[in-house]
């Protein structure tokens, strides 16, 4: 009656669920065992997941850019924004680009580069996550393409200097994505922990466990400073506080599990977080 995917077996009702590659002779039991059964939900691959999840913010951010009917009312496309014309074009123009970019490239990520260790998620735990992305999507789309929307205050060396910490990050979060890819191998759970390749991006793990939470963070930061918009700003401080939380889980399983683990690494800031 139910899928694989959806099936949790425990020893105890308030257990943690068995995992899969366990097997009866390695369980704590005598001659006879009890194993209580959960059903988990409807489920989807990790793969639906990100495709649900990036998917939304892309297509969302490109109906407020191409100013879709009913975005903004009437009274707001008859006002004229009191900067140039051509340098808030310029600014929206660029940061759908980045925007788009961004996603993209998750996409891509997602399809070609990574390799999950846990087949499915809850049904319920993907709306969730789309909400959260589509809704910020939609509400820093809102103000960047509003037509009064400002640009920053110290005009293009705000927004250039932005842009190659932006475009510096994305590449630096792609090589650890391709790192971490080379370390699953065939696609079995990792027995090592990543380390640095001669490539300098990812020389970041001598300093962070999480380094792709690292690059994340800054094009988010950069994107913040690129569009000074407090949506984004918001949506970057909710991201670092997830993204923390993830990188310390991280961080202590790798030095529970490897006792030769650099000790002067940490979860996800240099020397501090």
């Amino acid at each position: 009656k139910w899928y694989p995917a959806r099936q949790a077996l425990k020893l105890d009702p308030k257990g943690k669920a068995l995992k899969d590659y366990e097997i009866l002779q390695s369980l704590p039991v005598g001659t006879t065992a009890t194993l209580y059964f959960r059903d988990l939900g409807p489920q989807l691959s990790w793969t639906m997941v990100f495709m649900a999840e990036y998917i939304g913010p892309l297509l969302i951010y490109l109906l407020f850019y191409f100013r879709v009917p009913y975005v903004y009312t009437h009274k707001y496309a008859l006002t004229a924004s009191p900067y140039r014309v051509s340098m808030c074009t310029c600014n929206s123009l660029l940061a759908c680009a980045c925007h788009s970019f961004h996603y993209i490239k998750r996409l891509i990520e997602t399809i070609f580069v990574h390799r999950f260790s846990h087949g499915t998620l809850p049904l319920r735990t993907i709306a969730r996550n789309c909400v959260y992305y589509w809704g910020f999507a939609a509400w820093l789309a809102y103000y960047i393409n509003h037509p009064l929307y400002t640009p920053p205050s110290y005009g293009d060396m705000q927004v250039n200097y932005a842009l190659i910490v932006f475009t510096l990050c994305e590449a630096g979060n792609f090589s650890i994505h391709l790192t971490l890819n080379n370390c699953r191998g065939d696609g079995s759970k990792c027995r090592q922990f990543p380390y640095p390749t001669k490539n300098p991006f990812t020389w970041l793990f001598c300093l962070v466990s999480c380094p792709n939470y690292t690059y994340e963070i800054g094009a988010w930061v950069s994107f913040s400073i690129m569009t000074q918009c407090v949506p984004v700003a918001l949506f970057t401080f909710v991201a670092f506080v997830q993204m923390t939380i993830w990188a310390r889980s991280k961080h202590m399983s790798y030095t529970r599990e490897f006792k030769d683990y650099p000790k002067l690494r940490m979860p996800i800031l240099p020397f501090v977080l």
